[in-house]
């Protein structure tokens, strides 16, 4: 079994031809676009993980959120109906 290291693959391609060349470099641009439209698998576990972290924070501006809504609701039914 031989074994494959950068400096042995190196030396390969000081041997090759430039027609060679040419083809370990189509095979390099492959490799690249393969791997970075390879999907990696998602693990749930980061998600639960970040949902525990960001939790109250999310509830807290939620609930300022829908206090300053209700405020903007009522001026505008105000404004609607003509009283200030």
């Amino acid at each position: 079994m031989i074994t494959i290291t950068k400096e042995s693959i190196k030396q390969e391609l000081d041997y090759f031809n430039d027609e060679q060349l040419k083809q370990v470099a189509d095979f390099i641009e492959f490799i690249k676009f393969q791997t970075k439209f390879t999907r990696q698998q998602t693990d749930v576990s980061q998600f639960a993980n970040l949902y525990q972290e960001f939790a109250q924070e999310d509830r807290e501006l939620a609930e300022a959120g829908i206090s300053e809504y209700s405020e903007l609701l009522n001026r505008e039914d105000k404004n609607a109906s003509g009283t200030w």
